[in-house]
């Protein structure tokens, strides 16, 4: 084995990169501060909505994530613990963003959700579960604010079971009832750990004592009727329970589960020790050339996210790559997919949120940053001799138009650049009225809240003021004939029925008030074809 090869196989088993998914709600920002303050990045965790601390999460880093409490963009997270090197990817929970978080499941190799233990399954996490399990994605769930009332633990594994149908693996099982839980049972271990209360409303790391399970400590301190639940539930695990196995896991059939407050720091350093111990490091992907090894001696890697203005005082604009082979070294060329032409890699940054470090080498598993002066694209393969294309990203039709203009007309050439900049990261999708002069634009978006992130952007990044009206269309269906023709509103019957519109590449489209105005259109356009995505893309 040559040097190169030994140095890529040491990395390799390094590293861990990870989503975190969840409803909105249940945690998920404030369990990716804890994981940073366990690993040593922060020495005080700052909680989404505190009033307490004052301090907003790291992984929130726009200023209007801090204002709404919520996560609107997905953010990457780089931290050492225990020798392994973790790529954290925060993602939003809210479903008016699941593009952006359904970008980032295409960088990772596992993915964590956390569920409220009050709420058990919601209704986003389905969805983004399904994706993990479409793309075959090991799944470990944290059960999260242990501190607060909730669901039995055996409900929620039946809820897992008969909602999601997967099966779980309690690696932990918490001691206690109903909010008042003091600490857990570690299965493979088989030891006990109890916590301290915590004084520091969550801020440093929760202190815990470990006790044999037969310790006359552990009945003392926990109580009669909690110690005798404790033994039926582990009885009932052992026998009745799934077994462990560590295939079903990387199959994304069974989830390894965690019991903790991510709030007040009970059970996160146990989860995050045991979830390096269990979690893949980096997986082949796939491409045009079929699956590319992390362990090919080649460079290679695809671009999932594009974020302007992370640095408002330099109007940056970054292409984020997930590593997928070989090693990265600053100011390497590489052939660029899309543009069949030669790059340098200037400028390579790490992360902390918003923090960053330009970087010499990186390995695959890690998130890079590249200084990007236009030219990268979601889903662009870069690569190094043999030339190839990783899979396609999914699209998403938009459901929620609004007519998009400057306030000021003098500050159009602003509005353009942060309409068109915004387009590229995936935000909003952009179109043209058939028609209609250059001075508005329609866009389209998954969910109504991005029309919000999209005024407080354009206001905060480009200084421009906008006029936003609300269409009232549903549906858009891109359009062609089966000749080949050109697709024009004059040769459409029952165009007047919506608005024709044409995409940012020129390609026809048809937004209508919903499925009925749609079935009449195919009615009597007998030639037409429609589509919710472009004809040369692939649909979520």
């Amino acid at each position: 084995m040559s040097a190169i090869q030994e140095e890529l196989d040491k990395e390799i088993q390094k590293r861990r990169t990870f989503a975190i998914i969840s409803h909105p709600d249940a945690g998920k920002t404030t369990l990716t501060e804890k994981l940073l303050l366990y690993g040593g990045a922060i020495h005080l965790a700052g909680s989404i909505k505190s009033r307490k601390t004052q301090r907003h999460a790291v992984s929130d880093w726009m200023e209007i994530e801090k204002q709404r409490g919520i996560s609107v963009t997905s953010s990457v997270l780089q931290f050492d613990y225990e020798g392994c090197r973790i790529n954290i990817l925060d993602t939003p929970g809210h479903q008016d963003f699941s593009e952006d978080t359904y970008r980032t499941l295409m960088a990772v190799d596992s993915a964590v959700m956390v569920l409220d233990i009050a709420k058990g399954v919601e209704a986003q996490t389905k969805k983004l579960f399904k994706v993990c399990k479409q793309r075959g994605i090991p799944i470990f769930t944290f059960v999260n604010k242990l501190d607060r009332f909730g669901k039995a633990p055996l409900d929620i594994m039946d809820e897992l079971e008969h909602v999601l149908g997967i099966r779980s693996y309690p690696m932990d099982w918490p001691i206690g009832t109903d909010g008042k839980y003091m600490g857990v049972y570690d299965r493979r271990r088989k030891k006990i750990e109890l916590f301290a209360e915590d004084s520091s409303h969550g801020q440093s790391e929760r202190v815990s004592e470990t006790f044999e399970p037969d310790d006359s400590r552990v009945r003392e301190r926990v109580g009669e009727s909690a110690w005798e639940a404790l033994q039926d539930d582990i009885m009932l695990l052992d026998e009745a329970g799934e077994d462990f196995d560590e295939k079903m896991v990387a199959a994304g059939e069974l989830t390894p589960m965690f019991f903790g407050s991510a709030m007040t720091n009970f059970g996160v350093q146990n989860f995050l020790e045991e979830y390096i111990r269990l979690a893949p490091p980096p997986q082949p992907r796939k491409s045009s050339e079929g699956l590319i090894a992390p362990d090919s001696e080649e460079f290679s890697a695809f671009v999932f996210k594009i974020q302007a203005n992370m640095n408002p005082a330099h109007r940056d604009r970054l292409a984020f790559i997930r590593i997928c082979s070989g090693k990265f070294e600053r100011n390497m060329e590489v052939w660029h997919e899309k543009s069949g032409k030669l790059l340098k890699l200037a400028q390579p940054q790490q992360f902390l949120a918003q923090d960053r470090q330009i970087i010499d080498t990186a390995y695959p598993g890690d998130i890079v940053g590249l200084f990007d002066p236009g030219v990268f694209g979601i889903g662009d393969t870069i690569c190094q001799q043999r030339k190839f294309k990783y899979e396609d990203f999914p699209v998403f039709p938009p459901e929620k138009f609004a007519r998009v203009s400057a306030k000021d007309t003098m500050k159009r050439k602003q509005f353009v650049k942060g309409i068109e900049q915004l387009t590229q990261e995936g935000a909003i999708q952009l179109f043209q009225q058939a028609g209609a002069g250059a001075e508005s634009y329609i866009v389209g978006t998954v969910g109504t809240l991005q029309f919000e992130v999209l005024e407080y952007r354009l206001k905060n990044e480009y200084n421009v003021d906008i006029e936003l009206n609300m269409q009232p269309y549903e549906v858009a269906r891109w359009l062609a004939y089966e000749d080949g023709s050109e697709v024009a509103p004059a040769s459409l019957k029952g165009a007047d029925r919506g608005m024709f519109v044409y995409d940012r590449h020129g390609n026809p489209v048809l937004l209508v008030n919903n499925e009925w105005a749609l079935g009449w259109i195919t009615d009597n356009n007998p030639d037409l074809q429609l589509g919710t995505v472009p004809f040369d893309r692939k649909e979520a």
